[in-house]
């Protein structure tokens, strides 16, 4: 008996111990290098945003089931005990007569069932429509993190590459400054080149200052919309032959407002309304409804006898209620929801209206984005070759120290306006899809 207690409470140890360790681990964990999608999958499993429209989800779902809840039977107990100070007196023959005793008593039970209620017929066909909703939320806002989290990667990528490419400006600026001093320290040519130099050092040395400081606020505000909590640090990563791929898109595609979310929103809400019409209509029918009771009655003039004998008394029947009059509410109801339909109508056509400006304005950004990303990405070529036969120039002393810094100047520029088109184009992307309504939610 001892070793069956010592091998239950080992297997009670070991059961705890998983359990704990199960409830210490986070549900949704991050490597240590992300790409997009990992940013992007964790930000639609973390985001509060998100979480709080899924919560919001659970809460319709309650509140369909409290305003359906009217479909059962409503059954209600009721317990009084009363005793009368002065006892009522009714006449019989011009004679006073008492029929109440001093004491009552009296434990009811009653069961309601209603037959047609206007108000659950209006919440049994708009629970769809509520669901419908509560998601189309969630989607909208998972539309939102899933575009915000993209541009913000891409922003921390852009801020990254340009630490590359002054990296590699500083350390071509830095041979440059110490040959042209050590020709200024022969005595070969004056301090004018490599003073330049020494400017143009320092200013790449404060750009990449000013891009480091900025990168550890991106990387804050990525992780605020992923919802990444704590300090942890995330290191991104990426391919950047995949990224020049990504970035084609059929612009020759047609726009369709059934695929923006908002639209699909408003739509929901002009059936919703129409609900709203017909409830308001529906609401000069009467509501009818069955009950059945139980109620057992003590009476007795004496307190210490009230509970010797019962009278119980059973009832079954129907109930019919109709307002008759109620200084016109109904009526004025139902003229308002009319002209709140008909006020839902120019929203939809206003919502078409800003859905097709934006879709516009984003393909217009994107194709001028993508004859931006064209040229730079030819002028980079361009100005690595003037730049090499500059140097070699400039090393013979075929051409002046200024030239050569002009150059690596235009090299430099030419990355750099190449790397933020790149990008740019990514982001503007995004805006064309996201106009579209064809952003993937489902990662």
């Amino acid at each position: 008996m001892k070793h069956i207690q010592r091998s239950m409470l080992i297997i009670l140890i070991i059961i705890s111990h998983t359990t704990i360790t199960k409830a210490q681990q986070p549900t949704d964990s991050l490597p240590s290098l992300v790409t997009l999608a990992d940013c992007i999958d964790f930000a639609l499993k973390n985001q509060p945003l998100i979480k709080q429209s899924l919560i919001d989800e659970e809460i319709s779902e309650r509140d369909i089931d409290i305003s359906l809840s009217g479909i059962y039977p409503q059954i209600s107990g009721q317990a009084n005990l009363s005793r009368f100070l002065k006892q009522p007196v009714s006449l019989l023959n011009g004679q006073p007569v008492i029929f109440q005793p001093k004491n009552n008593s009296n434990f009811l039970i009653q069961a309601d069932q209603s037959l047609f209620d206007n108000d659950l017929l209006f919440a049994a066909k708009g629970a769809k429509f509520m669901r419908l909703n509560s998601k189309q939320n969630t989607e909208s806002n998972k539309i939102n993190t899933v575009v915000a989290v993209s541009k913000a990667f891409y922003d921390i990528l852009t801020s990254q590459e340009q630490l590359k490419i002054l990296r590699e400006n500083i350390a071509r600026v830095e041979k440059q400054f110490k040959d042209s001093y050590a020709q200024y320290d022969a005595g070969l040519v004056d301090k004018i080149d490599y003073k330049r130099a020494s400017i143009s050092l320092n200013n790449s040395k404060a750009d990449l200052k000013r891009i480091n400081e900025s990168l550890k606020y991106k990387h804050a505000y990525l992780k605020q919309l992923m919802g990444v909590t704590g300090g942890k640090d995330i290191d991104l990563i990426y391919n950047g032959s995949s990224l020049e791929v990504e970035i084609l898109l059929d612009t020759t595609q047609s726009l369709s407002y059934e695929n923006r979310v908002e639209y699909k929103q408003l739509q929901t809400r002009k059936q919703i309304q129409n609900l709203n019409i017909h409830y308001y209509r529906n609401d000069f029918l009467p509501s009818v409804s069955a009950f059945i009771n139980y109620n057992n009655v003590y009476q007795n003039n004496n307190f210490g006898s009230l509970y010797n004998k019962d009278f119980p008394s059973s009832q079954v029947g129907l109930r019919l209620a109709l307002p008759v009059f109620q200084g016109g509410r109904r009526i004025q109801n139902l003229r308002r929801a009319v002209l709140q339909d008909k006020r839902l109508d120019l929203d939809i056509v206003q919502i078409k209206n800003v859905i097709n400006t934006e879709y516009q304005q984003a393909l217009a950004l994107y194709k001028t984005n993508l004859n931006d990303w064209k040229t730079y990405r030819e002028n980079v070529e361009l100005s690595k070759d003037v730049y090499n036969t500059i140097k070699l120039q400039y090393n013979e002393g075929i051409k002046t120290y200024l030239e050569l810094l002009i150059a690596e100047s235009d090299l430099r520029s030419s990355q750099l306006n190449y790397l933020n088109s790149l990008f740019s184009l990514l982001s503007t992307k995004l805006d064309v899809q996201q106009a579209q309504g064809s952003v993937n939610i489902n990662q």
